[in-house]
């Protein structure tokens, strides 16, 4: 009995509690929903650029985040942009809290900026018009940062993701690295049994829903039913787990809780043109990774065009944008990786064992670890060659070799993958494809019935008013609406919370009642999961059945017996063939172009072409490469990378041996400098046999081109000696003959002490030479534990 009643104190205590927090968060609902620009950035910021200005005017705008003060931001330092996704939430999540992208970012000393929006769109804009304005606000943070190391980093979170890729294949001079977080991008893909929302379209019967729900909204797609169907997702957190867990934990989950439902609340709207163009070209119609995108000035929007690195980070936890569709472009693409190389593309892919979609955003421990080593090593990833690259982070421990080389606690390491690598993880079904084809055909003709017999009734029927009303009554917003200080029954629990704050009897941790409860709540839990998992096997399996029928495909216009595929590659168009040609042809003459600097790096390349694998460690050893006088910035050194890289994949054994001719000119003490650090890049990671092997040769090539060049400066210098001595016997010679005998004493005696001056002075400069060089070499030389080959 006591320890019912303690419980039972216990269990009224946490309810009032648990009532009065939602109380709050049907305020701060309203309060959010009463500001002209609803954000719920964690930085101060500022209004650089507002799209509202620019000829296609859009409702996005950029902003400049504040630096604090004890995270000065660094000189000549490249600035990031992270954009925010538009997909029924408002903006801000990227700088959620202290520990996310915007904050890594600035924690790091980057300028940072931040792309937002309002809550409703300009009348008539278009996805088009937002690329658009993306591209003018990188031109404007480009202007704000002439003297940048490098051009502007760009993160995009999910919806904000594909559309960062839409415009970089339209303006990709403009973008450094892109990174591309739990963004979709191949709407097809998944894994069966995993990936229930993928069929959505299907089952609804195509998008002339999205079309009749924007009419009903009066040209408004409203976000809150984008929203809704991220909820029906996962029937246990949203009907029972996220709601419990406050509740068992009320005494300290307040704050997260109210921080998260203050995004998750904030709801925005598209317009219809918006709302259509991405549900019929995208989720239906799969066309970004078949490069069949047009703007409106003929402008093909294909992914391949993208010059800069393309970092796809994902999560098998995620079931909104799960691994398939962050790198199904990549299988759609390119069929091996010779067409990756074709492109000169630089693609980086890193995925998180359980992280849900919302975790890769907001998640502390993501914020800490995988977005600061993206940060930290974005100059490492804008250099790397191209093709296909794994991002892997391990903890450093006391045994890691050159600890102090990697910023934080983990180590970021660079692992060359294939194209076959992706698509192990993809898992591409052609008879999948073919379903989903059937959908998207299928789903142009009901568009076209609903428009030619529907849609003019809806709209004669739908006014301002009515659309108001079908907004408000959302069960979303009512949900928050209903619990506020607008409910009388409410208001009484704000003065009850207090006074159970200042009583508060929590219950003993080993109390059976509370045992009990958590029973309770793992049953409930685990019945909605069940019911989970049937719907959605339920789902599966109709939208196999339906179109998966050889009549409905053929109504759709396919024929399964000619075989063909339906998922058409994009295909390589003359132009790039014409480019790969002229390419190839410049770099046979690039063969023996460059000097030590080109020469070390390509010795570098040559010893770990079979390894594969960069590391954060090497590029910041790689940071302090001897380069001679000039200064090199990251965009010039990024271009020598790729250049060697290529020309090592095109002529590997002819690149190795116009090394000798590119360190011609170089001096010696340069020379071995050089070989130095090639040497200590290369032992920043352990050594195969062969590369030990490959590097004792290199290095052995790097001597004799030094010891080369000490003979040679050698010679000249003890002819110059010689010549000097002789020049005055020989003028001497040419007086006319009164003078000829006084001026022979003269210059005899002259000559002498000359010749005797300068032969010592030239004999002593080889001499020092020799020396300085013989030190330089035995700081550079490694005791060798093989005999270079």
């Amino acid at each position: 009995m006591a320890a019912a009643a303690e419980y039972a104190v216990d269990a009224w205590q946490r309810s009032v509690l648990f009532a009065d927090v939602m109380r709050q968060r049907g305020n701060q609902y309203q309060e959010h929903l009463a500001e002209s620009a609803p954000n719920v950035l964690d930085f101060a910021a500022e209004v650089i650029l507002d799209a509202h200005t620019l000829p296609r005017p859009c409702n996005y705008c950029l902003m400049r985040i504040l630096a604090p003060e004890d995270t000065p931001t660094l000189p000549n330092a490249r600035p990031f942009v992270v954009v925010d996704p538009r997909a029924g939430h408002g903006p801000g999540i990227g700088g959620f809290k202290p520990d996310s992208e915007i904050g890594a970012a600035l924690r790091a000393g980057h300028p940072c900026y931040f792309v937002g929006f309002l809550p409703d769109p300009v009348p008539g804009q278009t996805v088009e018009d937002v690329m658009r304005a993306e591209a003018a606000f990188l031109e404007k943070v480009i202007s704000l940062h002439p003297e940048s190391a490098g051009k502007p980093a760009v993160i995009g979170n999910c919806q904000a993701g594909w559309q960062v890729l839409m415009t970089a294949a339209m303006r990709p001079e403009l973008f450094g690295p892109i990174i591309v977080a739990g963004a979709p991008v191949s709407y097809w893909a998944g894994w069966r049994g995993r990936n229930p929302m993928r069929y959505s379209g299907g089952l609804l019967g195509g998008s002339w829903l999205t079309a009749l729900t924007s009419d009903l909204g009066d040209g408004r797609f409203d976000g809150a039913w984008l929203v809704e169907n991220f909820e029906n997702l996962d029937p246990a957190n949203t009907l029972w787990r996220k709601k419990y867990h406050l509740y068992a934990n009320v005494d300290t989950e307040a704050p997260r809780y109210l921080g998260f439902e203050k995004y998750w609340g904030g709801h925005v709207f598209l317009n219809a043109q918006e709302m259509q163009y991405i549900v019929d070209n995208l989720f239906i119609g799969n066309r970004l990774t078949s490069a069949e995108l047009i703007t409106s000035d003929g402008i093909r929007l294909d992914l391949r065009n993208i010059r800069s690195p393309i970092v796809v980070f994902c999560s098998y936890g995620d079931n909104i944008t799960p691994p398939p569709q962050a790198l199904g472009f990549v299988t759609d693409m390119y069929r091996d990786d010779e067409e990756v190389l074709s492109h000169d593309q630089t693609i980086v892919y890193a995925t998180h064992d359980s992280i849900g979609h919302l975790g890769i955003f907001v998640s502390s421990s993501t914020g800490r670890k995988e977005h600061r080593k993206f940060v930290n090593n974005i100059d490492l990833i804008d250099v790397l060659p191209a093709g296909i690259y794994q991002a892997q982070i391990a903890d450093k421990t006391r045994d890691t070799v050159h600890s102090e080389l990697a910023e934080g606690d983990y180590v970021m390491s660079i692992q060359r993958r294939s194209v076959e690598d992706v698509r192990a993880i993809v898992q591409p079904d052609p008879e999948s494809d073919r379903r989903f084809a059937a959908v998207a055909h299928l789903s142009d003709i009901h568009l076209g019935l609903y428009r030619s017999l529907m849609q003019p009734w809806v709209r004669a029927m739908v006014t301002p008013t009515s659309a108001y009303w079908m907004r408000l009554l959302h069960p979303l917003r009512v949900n928050y609406e209903l619990w506020s200080d607008r409910n009388p029954f409410a208001v009484p629990f704000a003065g009850k919370a207090g006074r159970v704050r200042e009583t508060r009897r929590p219950v003993s941790p080993d109390n059976p009642f509370l045992a009990l409860e958590h029973a309770v709540s793992s049953a409930i839990e685990q019945s909605l999961n069940f019911y989970r998992d049937v719907r959605d096997d339920g789902y599966e399996k109709a939208f196999e059945f339906i179109y998966g029928q050889p009549w409905v495909q053929a109504l759709a216009g396919l024929h399964g017996s000619d075989g063909a595929a339906v998922r058409v590659h994009p295909g390589t168009s003359p132009e790039h063939v014409a480019f790969v040609k002229e390419a190839l042809e410049l770099r046979r003459h690039e063969v023996r172009q460059g000097g030590v600097l080109e020469a070390g790096i390509r010795a570098l390349l040559w010893v770990h072409r079979l390894h594969g694998e960069a590391d954060e460690r090497q590029f910041n050893l790689a940071r302090s490469l001897p380069r001679g006088d000039a200064q090199i910035s990251i965009e010039r050194f990024r271009e020598i990378i790729r250049r060697q890289a290529g020309l090592l994949r095109m002529a590997p054994n002819a690149a190795m041996d116009a090394i000798p001719g590119m360190l011609a000119q170089a001096s010696p003490e340069h020379i071995r400098l050089v070989a130095n650090a090639v040497r200590d890049l290369s032992f920043a990671v352990p050594l195969e046999d062969g590369e030990q092997n490959d590097l004792d040769r290199v290095l052995a090539v790097f001597e004799r081109a030094a010891e080369k060049r000490e003979g040679q400066m050698s010679g000249p210098l003890e002819r110059q000696a010689k010549a000097s001595s002789q020049r005055p016997a020989r003028a001497s010679r040419k007086t006319s003959a009164g003078t000829k005998s006084s001026a022979k004493a003269a210059t005899g005696a002259t000559g002498a002490t000359a010749k005797s001056t300068r032969a010592k002075s030239m004999r002593a400069k080889p001499a020092s030479v020799k020396a300085a060089t013989a030190g330089a070499a035995g700081t550079a030389r490694r005791p060798a534990t093989k005999k270079p080959a």
